[in-house]
């Protein structure tokens, strides 16, 4: 893998672009901003769909003390936009792919069927688990083969999320739909009386453009000079979708629910709030100490978190948006809830949730240095491209490490392999109770330290930028459990 190959890199076409303005520059740097793709396709009213819940996943065999799953990953046409037709990629063929639930300490074994014309990789974002099955972006899955992915799962219950890793790909097959959404259960958050059942609701928010046909629009990059740096730091989508759905509604009752919001846009962060209290619960890797109430929350892609509206403060008849301070005009509308009956409700959100053991930076055996970074045309970490077969850590396996990232435009952050603890942004203590994280948002010019331990598990692993196309473009880093 060489800077060279990257710079004729041909990403996958997914449609005709139209580009929104000319490229964006960071006013500190003057690197490349995410760039809007622009529809041409009729675009329904807001609040128009109701919102789709993803079929839940069955195994295909329980045995030994496992749950086995199958994943065929195939094209299909599905009703994105109403009344037009939209070639996707999908897990089962569907947008998003189905929603695995497992169970904490119980081996899940997922085998991932290419049914597609290119080489994919199944990652699982914010699992535990073995190298082998991690999701590495080159131990590609070929056309026509298959992989069995083990996920042991010896982790807290948690909002995961599953999706495409390949090599340089990673943002075009996403794009066409490679995602799901992963959740893990455990015995200690079952024993809390929160919302359950049809009032717990996985919400995967993402943004798409598409043309007058329906298809979904990429930027094709191949003979089309100027195209690939336009769209360097990042895709933009003008809709926004929720489980695949564009600006949804879903009817709820005059009762506590639990939303668990997923970005999985390539390259937009959202400001979510519904203009009343959110009582989040949980971050990227499971249940917080305590709860604590926000008025917006912050998602930058990969990001995730768990929170609970009470739909009892507001009248049958009302409506309650969720949207989106971080984006204007369509793009700052994200989904509605429509209250619409009254129902019994015996949830409640106790004042203590979790122990969550805060890692002590004392006991760290090394601070390490990441700075990421724009470089030609890629991105860069330490200065260098992605290369597979250099590590940029070796830390021992039982050692707390603290790692410094550093930033010059917004990188989002995603440590494979083990959860970890943000101990500083520009040398403040974060407020708000802590919590177990696995993607933490650099804004521009920023440095923030986290602190981690690396446990199980011996081999590779990465650490990279989740705005896709910057991952895509060499910001990526591979190091070694050792």
């Amino acid at each position: 893998m060489t800077s060279t190959r990257r710079d004729v890199l041909r990403l996958l076409g997914l449609g005709a672009v139209a580009v929104a303005g000319v490229p964006g520059c960071s006013l500190l740097t003057g690197t490349p901003q995410p760039q809007l793709l622009t529809s041409a396709a009729p675009l329904p009213r807001p609040y128009a769909v109701p919102l789709p819940v993803p079929e839940v996943a069955k195994p295909v065999r329980s045995a030994g003390g496992a749950d086995f799953y199958e994943l065929t990953e195939r094209a299909a046409e599905v009703e994105v936009l109403p009344g037009l037709r939209t070639g996707i990629w999908g897990y089962g063929g569907t947008f998003p792919g189905p929603t695995i639930q497992a169970r904490a300490g119980r081996r899940t074994v997922v085998k991932l069927v290419n049914q597609l014309g290119e080489p994919t990789v199944l990652h699982l974002h914010g699992g535990h688990t073995p190298p082998e099955s991690d999701g590495f972006p080159t131990d590609l899955v070929a056309p026509g083969a298959s992989r069995e992915y083990v996920f042991p799962l010896e982790q807290r219950a948690a909002t995961l999320w599953y999706h495409d890793h390949r090599m340089d790909y990673t943002g075009p097959q996403v794009w066409r739909g490679l995602a799901g959404m992963f959740l893990v259960r455990d015995a200690e958050e079952e024993a809390l009386p929160l919302p359950a059942g049809e009032r717990d609701v996985p919400l995967l928010i993402c943004d798409r453009s598409f043309a007058a046909d329906g298809t979904m629009l990429y930027p094709a990059l191949e003979g089309r000079p100027g195209v690939r740096e336009a769209y360097m730091g990042g895709v933009l989508g003008d809709v926004i979708l929720v489980n695949g759905a564009p600006w949804p509604e879903l009817r709820v009752a005059r009762a506590r629910y639990r939303l668990r919001l997923c970005n999985a846009s390539n390259a937009r962060t959202y400001e979510l709030t519904t203009g009343g209290p959110l009582v989040q619960i949980g971050t990227d890797g499971g249940l917080l100490a305590q709860p604590r109430t926000v008025r917006q929350l912050r998602l930058a892609p990969g990001e995730r978190a768990d929170v609970v509206v009470d739909f009892s403060a507001y009248k049958v008849g009302q409506h309650v948006e969720l949207r989106n301070l971080a984006g204007e005009g369509a793009q700052a509308r994200v989904m509605r809830f429509a209250v619409d009956r009254d129902e019994r409700d015996e949830s409640a959100v106790p004042a203590r949730l979790s122990t969550v053991e805060a890692l002590d930076p004392g006991k760290a055996k090394v601070t390490r240095e990441f700075e990421f970074s724009s470089g030609g045309m890629g991105w860069l970490i330490n200065g260098k491209p992605f290369d597979p077969k250099r590590m940029e850590a070796r830390p021992r396996l039982g050692d707390i490490e603290v790692w410094r990232l550093t930033s010059d435009v917004a990188h989002p952050v995603h440590l494979h392999l083990d959860h970890f603890q943000v101990l500083t942004v520009n040398g403040e203590r974060p407020q708000g109770p802590p919590g177990w994280k696995d993607t933490v948002e650099l804004r521009e010019a920023q440095t923030v330290e986290i602190v981690t331990r690396f446990t199980d598990y011996r081999g590779r692993y990465v650490l990279h930028c989740h705005n896709l196309e910057h991952e895509d473009m060499a910001m990526m880093a591979a190091f070694e459990v050792i």
